[in-house]
C-alpha cells in the first residue's frame, strides 16, 4: 500500500518546496536540446498511448477498422493513422471514443440513427 504525503507549497517562497524533491545539479546541467528531446519522447509516448486506446475502444467493440469507420463516420485512413500512433484523436473524436469506451451499446445506437 502506498502511503500519501500531502505537503503544502508556496509557489513564491522556494523555502516551501519540499527537500530534495529537485536536483538542481541536474536541472542546471539539463541542455535545451536535452529538453526538447526528452519532449520529443514525451509526445511519441503520449502517441502511442493514444493509438492503442483507440484499438482496444474498437476492438472491445469487435469491429473491424471498416466498420468502425463506417460506423462514426470517418475516413479508414484516420482510424490507420490513429491506431498506427501517426495521427491522435482530438476534440469531438476523443470524446466520442470515451463514449464509446465507456457506453458502447448506447453511443452505436445513437449513432445508427
Amino acid at each position: 500500500m502506498k502511503k500519501i504525503i500531502r505537503v503544502s507549497v508556496d509557489l513564491n517562497n522556494p523555502n516551501t518546496f519540499p527537500k530534495g524533491f529537485v536536483n538542481k545539479k541536474l536541472l542546471d546541467a539539463t541542455s535545451e536540446r536535452l529538453i526538447k528531446l526528452h519532449q520529443q519522447h514525451d509526445d511519441a509516448d503520449a502517441m502511442q498511448d493514444a493509438a492503442q486506446y483507440t484499438k482496444r475502444v474498437r476492438e472491445r467493440i469487435g469491429l473491424t477498422q471498416q466498420e468502425f469507420s463506417n460506423r462514426i463516420e470517418v475516413s479508414l485512413e484516420t482510424i490507420r493513422n490513429w491506431e498506427q500512433g501517426k495521427r491522435c484523436p482530438t476534440g469531438a473524436a476523443k470524446a466520442l471514443l470515451k463514449i464509446l469506451d465507456r457506453a458502447p451499446e448506447i453511443a452505436l445506437l445513437a449513432l445508427s440513427v
